[in-house]
């Protein structure tokens, strides 16, 4: 409990009573409660009822393992994860141990404090707030804390630790006897001292000297510091995967004449998935298909209570750099005995599923087999034989399988439309090395029809395995991913508005309405930030043992199944399937089982942790890209409007930087939510999101990330709809009265003026 409420006399409370109670206290378990009304013996079992009657009418929710708290209520103070970034750039927080319907809350800025960012962790104080939930900053608790990693900085005079996170303030003052072998540029960790130091930098102790800042390889390398993802593996990991056998037929289905191909990047170094397809030749499916999908049996190698089980639930799934991989289980493996390798017997769990003439699925079967795949291709190489330019590996074996597995794709189709998933498209870059090490070019990510196949037929394997477990009453991981919440749907029907697009807000956020916006803007000048918006309007899919669909997918049930080898989820999903089907003795154990909650949050977070890593590294990658190419002017857009400065998307690149509002001209600006815009306080003339703008880049700091733009475009006209313009304060359009007299801030010339603090403070907008 977070508070103590004044004792009651004893005996069992009534409903209201009982709520109440929860409501002032924020959070109870039962025999919080049950002490504090003086229960014993039958008002205890009575008590118990009483809560299952609350739960079942919708006042209670469940919070943590055994705790209990109103239904959609907050605890006033609590540890919170950043989880969200709205339209305009503000960050949305969730209660760590939060009951499925507490709601998200608005982290509200804090100026004396670090700005947080996504994936952070913090201690908050919970309000009521006049539209909702708002939580004030109180202290970050991010593992680690008192460490630094950043980049040694030599004067005459000393030696300082300057930290690479743009939102840190901990500069540390290195002792002499640590500076004699450390040179400027060096990337190191170091830990802050223990010890009040009231006035200057803090002492640091040098941990680890990690590289050198100008290195290539250095944003990964900070990436993989910064968030403290796993490397390497020990020694006994290492002696166990290379002590693996060559898989062989005992106990599987002889696999080796189905013509499986993988289809995978071209720099793809592992491949857990084949696949293929052929005619159905049932008379009664006249136009159906059969599709197999084949997984490597990672199962087979990695078992429950292993070391080699242990280091991979601890790191949870791989992560991929520009670079470099970080994977989660050793190379001999991954890359090796895991690995379908054209030509070489792989051990593997494999699905064969029927789909009529009008692409619905009418059964499957999973097997534990062994295969050989039969062609290695990549998406390119596969993609150009459809087209019509085979070469030696795909000219072959276009009629037996390439034909096929296209054929049977768009019949697959059909029922994927009839499905409507949400059909958002995400601009992503890709970050070419060169062999030096250097960054040879960004460029957008090309979608071809051969990624969407493998996507499509991946999606129905993992469909398989949920129903497939949920039949033989097996637990399970879901992959799940919920509607968006009311607000969201507010937020986006607001946007909508400035651009002329209604959107009633009393209608529900189905895939259906999302698609049907999309389409209806797609060949519009809206169609990027739309795009944009609708994604940022969707929550974030995490992994839980209790189902409430997959939202994007449209989808009642889902789990990960098709990627052992790089997710620690889909392996629990195959020892599931082991289990249910009896296919071996290396199935899913009962303390796994009960273990399953803790599992789902642990692979859930070090997904998050991979995914900040990897958006950081890309992020310095493109400040180092574009370090020479200060001065030079970009085309952009207006992705996020906050009442600090607008978010800018530059288009060749897709770099992500800020312009400060203290830079936007001579006229005080302030923050319309509602527009999602920068509006002039003297003539109204304006700064909207998704708006094409031309910038100069001022400032490119690799070593953080951050890049900071120069506003070269005017303003739009004020809007003729809006009120006339009057004086605000900085923040929220609309906050309070006019300012007056002294207190009120006069226009200050800003052009050209360098944002106070650099690059400290910038927040990015929300991405994928």
């Amino acid at each position: 409990m977070s508070k103590s409420p004044k004792r009651p006399p004893a005996g069992l409370p009534d409903k209201d009573t009982l709520v109440a109670f929860l409501r002032e206290a924020g959070s109870a378990e039962k025999t919080d409660i049950a002490r504090h009304f003086g229960l014993k013996g039958g008002d205890r079992r009575a008590l118990r009822e009483m809560i299952r009657e609350l739960e079942a009418e919708g006042r209670l929710g469940k919070r943590g393992r055994k705790g209990f708290s109103e239904a959609g209520a907050l605890p006033p103070v609590g540890v919170a994860d950043v989880i969200e970034r709205d339209v305009d750039g503000e960050l949305y927080v969730r209660l760590v141990e939060a009951s499925p319907d507490a709601p998200q809350a608005l982290l509200i800025p804090d100026k004396t404090k670090a700005a947080p960012g996504m994936g952070d962790r913090l201690l908050v104080k919970f309000q009521r707030g006049a539209e909702g939930w708002e939580a004030r900053l109180i202290k970050k608790l991010d593992i680690g804390t008192n460490r630094v990693l950043g980049v040694i900085r030599k004067s005459a005079r000393e030696t300082r630790v300057e930290p690479v996170d743009r939102r840190s303030k901990d500069v540390l003052l290195v002792p002499q006897a640590q500076s004699g072998d450390l040179r400027d540029g060096d990337l190191v960790l170091a830990a802050i001292e223990k010890g009040e130091h009231r006035y200057g930098p803090k002492r640091g102790k040098i941990l680890e000297n990690i590289g050198k800042e100008d290195d290539p390889r250095a944003a990964s390398l900070i990436a993989i510091y910064a968030h403290s993802i796993p490397t390497g593996f020990s020694e006994a990991v290492e002696r166990e995967a290379e002590d693996q056998e060559l898989p062989t037929l005992k106990g599987r289905e002889d696999l080796r004449e189905v013509p499986f191909i993988t289809i995978d990047p071209a720099d793809a170094r592992d491949h857990d998935d084949a696949v293929y397809a052929a005619r159905d030749e049932d008379p009664k499916n006249p136009g159906g298909w059969i599709v197999w999908v084949a997984i490597a049996d990672v199962a087979a190698y990695v078992c429950p209570g292993s070391q080699l089980d242990r280091e991979a639930r601890e790191k949870g799934n791989s992560t991929y750099f520009p670079d470099r991989v970080e994977p989660m289980l050793p190379e001999v493996l991954s890359n090796g005995l895991c690995s379908l390798k054209e030509g070489e017997n792989r051990a593997c769990m494999a699905v064969r599923m029927v789909f009529d003439k009008d692409g619905r699925k009418t059964g499957h079967k999973f097997v534990r087999g062994l295969m050989r795949s039969h062609a290695k291709l990549s998406y390119e190489q596969a993609q150009a034989a459809i087209d019509g330019q085979t070469d030696d590996a795909t000219g072959p074996i276009m009629e037996a399988i390439l034909y096929p597995l296209w054929n049977a794709y768009h019949t697959m189709l059909k029922g994927r439309l009839k499905r409507s998933p949400l059909q958002i498209e995400s601009a992503e870059r890709r970050i070419r090395m060169a062999p030096d090490g250097g960054i040879a070019s960004i460029e957008k990510r090309t979608s071809l029809e051969a990624h969407r196949l493998i996507e499509e037929m991946m999606i129905q394997a993992n469909v398989c395995a949920a129903e497939t477990l949920e039949q033989k009453k097996t637990p399970l991981i879901y992959r799940i991913h919920d509607a968006p919440s009311q607000e969201k749907i507010f937020n986006l029907a607001d946007f909508l508005h400035t651009i002329g697009k209604p959107w009633n807000k009393g209608e529900p956020g189905t895939t259906k309405r999302f698609n049907k916006l999309l389409d209806e803007t797609r060949d519009t000048e809206h169609a990027d930030v739309v795009n944009e918006v609708v994604l940022r309007t969707q929550m974030q899919a995490i992994y839980s043992p209790e189902n409430v669909g997959h939202f994007g997918l449209n989808l009642d049930r889902y789990a990960h199944f098709t990627s052992p080898i790089r997710r620690y989820s889909d392996l629990i999903v195959h020892r599931g399937l082991i289990r249910a089907l009896n296919l071996g003795k290396d199935g899913l154990t009962d303390r796994e089982i009960a273990e399953l909650p803790a599992i789902a949050e642990q692979v859930t977070s070090t997904e998050r942790r991979s995914m900040a890593a990897e958006r950081d590294a890309m992020d310095r990658y493109i400040a180092a890209f574009l370090e020479e190419h200060i001065g030079a002017t970009f085309a952009g857009r207006i992705t996020g409007v906050t009442r600090f400065g607008l978010f800018i998307r530059l288009e060749d690149t897709g770099a992500d930087g800020l312009v400060p509002v203290s830079t936007l001209g001579s006229e005080y600006f302030t923050h319309d939510d509602r527009a999602h815009a920068l509006v002039g306080e003297r003539t109204g003339k304006r700064f909207t999101l998704g708006r094409m703008v031309e910038v100069k880049l001022r400032e490119a700091t690799p070593v953080t990330g951050g890049l900071v733009f120069e506003m070269l475009s005017e303003p739009e006209p004020r809007d003729p709809n809006a009120p006339a313009p009057r004086y605000g304060i900085r923040g929220r359009g609309g906050d309070g009265p006019p300012m007056r007299g002294k207190n009120r801030p006069g226009p200050k010339p800003r052009n050209g003026s360098k944002p106070s603090g650099g690059l400290k403070g910038v927040r990015k907008g929300k991405r994928k």
